[in-house]
């Protein structure tokens, strides 16, 4: 590892406590079905590199969608045909292959081409409207404009990595929680759906309640109003939540930033932060320490997010 990709890591590492983050635009090529070729994006933070297509393994009973196994250095990783997630129909084939990291997991994702990295701000990242977001099989999270005046959709691709896995309808992965001895009320923000779920079907297990909200921005807002609750009532916030779970990449306001808000607000003292986050680098959890966050786990693994939440409850019953 060079000193260079060093120093872009550092980089970006400083742009995320910023509320800030780099995009790689992208196309999948035009749509024969639509007319259109769209433009997507794609957080360069979990972006390893990209090459050209090279030969790939068409191995049996690989899910659908995934095209087969490439050879990157030695190392067997699945190739993803993002069209076809997206539901498009495209002729042309793909000659880009962009290689990301996703939960300690290696993946590369088919696309026709590639355009340039953004800068930008997640103010500038907006929740798509009811009619965009259920578009492409409800894949997109999240939009911004770009100068030229197009739409760049940035993609749920851990709604995409979880359908490739079989993990959204397989139960045997939340084996082994049980429930909590005491109840808890616990409040989680992800922008996710797959996430979302996977959040709710753990609290479920362990008996918790919950409020939930879909990105950063809401996330705060919902949690100014619990407090505003709590202190008519002259109740402390943290007899109504016991812990907040928050992923870190979100619109309007990223976890980084949230966390920060919640850990400088008083009213919140004694409540701890579990970031719960796709971007599992070391760089992104010394972040999260560095602006109170209580733990930092990686996605997918409801034992995981349950061994880590059980602790920071105890513990918050203590204080």
């Amino acid at each position: 590892m060079n000193s260079s990709f060093i120093t872009s890591v550092d980089e970006r590492t400083k742009l995320a406590g910023a509320n800030r983050l780099e995009i790689l635009l992208f196309s999948l090529g035009y749509d024969s079905q639509t007319e259109r070729e769209e433009v997507f994006g794609l957080n360069v933070f979990k972006i390893r590199e990209v090459i050209q297509v090279p030969e790939i393994t068409h191995a049996p009973d690989m899910p659908v969608g995934v095209k087969g196994l490439v050879s990157l250095r030695g190392v067997m990783i699945p190739v993803i045909d993002m069209a076809h997630f997206c539901g498009m129909s495209i002729e042309t084939p793909p000659t880009k292959l962009i290689v990301t990291e996703y939960n300690k997991s290696t993946q590369g994702l088919l696309v026709s081409s590639v355009e340039q990295i953004l800068r930008l701000e997640w103010n500038d990242i907006k929740v798509p409207p009811p009619m965009m977001a259920n578009r492409m099989g409800g894949l997109i999270t999240a939009v911004t404009e770009l100068s030229d005046k197009r739409i760049a959709m940035l993609l749920d691709v851990e709604k995409v990595l979880a359908e490739t896995a079989g993990m959204q309808d397989d139960p045997s992965q939340f084996e082994g929680i049980e429930r909590l001895d005491e109840p808890a009320t616990i409040f989680f923000a992800d922008d996710s759906s797959v996430a979302r779920r996977q959040i709710e079907n753990t609290l479920d297990r362990l008996g918790a309640n919950y409020y939930s909200a879909k990105n950063g921005e809401e996330a705060w807002e919902k949690l100014q109003e619990i407090a505003t609750r709590a202190e008519a009532s002259h109740t402390p916030v943290a007899e109504m939540i016991q812990a907040i779970i928050t992923d870190v990449e979100m619109p309007g306001m990223d976890g980084y930033v949230l966390t920060k808000h919640i850990k400088s607000d008083a009213r919140f003292k004694g409540i701890p932060v579990l970031m719960h986050s796709s971007l599992s680098a070391d760089a992104n959890m010394l972040l999260g320490s560095k602006v109170g966050a209580d733990s930092y786990i990686p996605k997918f693994d409801p034992i995981e997010l349950s061994n880590a939440l059980i602790p920071l409850l105890n513990k918050g019953a203590k204080t």
